[in-house]
């Protein structure tokens, strides 16, 4: 072999090395076509989306192939929890990121929904062992569903015209009066507003997860002015006016966003006097902020 034939081999040889050592460690996107998926979309794209959510535990409704609100905020919670931009929209970089972290039986997917089943994708779990929701739980699942899409698509309205001064009650979901809204505003402001806007938002979706949890009063007003419970009430911060960005926040964590992953307490660790707040289980930090269970 001459060396010019040499030379040529060794460099083909090189070329597919680097080639096969690239299709190892990027898993390209061919599961999904190429467009960005957003909400309003419908087709096989977003039946996709939902299955790949629903696999990673973000999505526990129907997989319909109709990217509503529920999509959407679950799209949301997964692009936070893995470091994406968080704006509601499945592009490329959240595509990939989908693929890479989830599977996807698109066959079996399709079989359950041409059968008109309601089914639960779970991760990691044998397609032939996985189970439908009980009736109870299935009724308790589209009932909260059903109130999260009336929530949110007069909140998707409300965006789409000049947000008002402030918060009233035709954007305000079911369940939640304009004083809540305010109140909450107000404790977000007292407490956060110098957190960056997630930072915000997990501080009001704490203030919700006390609301709905059984350990804490059963409203807004109750949590927030609970003994000891916020410094902001202690201090009087709580009744600074305030900013429209602490409103969003609230309006954000009510229609479902949750950064703080269902935290029920929040501390700073620099100005924390309490030994009791330490021992709480942490489960992520925010700014200045640690989150905890």
């Amino acid at each position: 072999m001459t060396y010019k034939k040499m030379f040529l081999f060794i460099i083909i040889i090189c070329f597919f090395v680097v080639g096969l050592q690239t299709s190892h460690t990027t898993k390209p996107v061919n599961a999904f076509t190429s467009q960005v998926i957003q909400h309003g979309a419908v087709g096989d794209d977003v039946i996709e989306l939902q299955a790949r959510l629903q696999y990673l535990g973000f999505y526990n409704g129907n997989i319909d192939g109709v990217f509503g609100w529920g999509t959407y905020w679950a799209l949301r919670n997964f692009q936070y929890e893995f470091g994406l931009k968080v704006d509601g929209l499945a592009g490329l970089t959240t595509r990939q990121k989908l693929v890479d972290a989830s599977e996807y039986d698109r066959d079996y997917v399709k079989e359950q929904i041409r059968k008109g089943k309601d089914f639960t994708h779970y991760g990691g779990v044998e397609n032939s062992k996985q189970t439908t929701p009980d009736k109870k739980d299935k009724q308790q699942t589209n009932n909260t569903n059903n109130q999260q899409d009336k929530k949110n698509n007069q909140q998707g309205a409300n965006n789409n015209k000049q947000k008002p001064a402030e918060p009233t009650a035709a954007n305000v979901p079911q369940g939640y009066s304009k004083n809540d809204i305010q109140l909450m505003a107000n404790a977000v402001h007292g407490e956060s507003r110098g957190e960056s806007y997630v930072g915000q938002v997990a501080v009001a979706a704490v203030i919700l997860n006390r609301v709905e949890s059984s350990t804490f009063p059963n409203t807004v007003s109750g949590v927030i002015f609970e003994p000891r419970a916020f410094t902001a009430v202690a201090d009087g911060q709580i009744w600074l006016t305030p900013n429209e960005q602490a409103k969003e926040a609230v309006l954000d964590a009510i229609n479902g966003w949750d950064p703080s992953g269902n935290a029920l307490y929040y501390f700073n660790p620099n100005t924390a006097t309490s030994d009791w707040i330490w021992s709480r289980p942490q489960i992520k930090k925010i700014g200045k902020h640690i989150f905890a269970k």
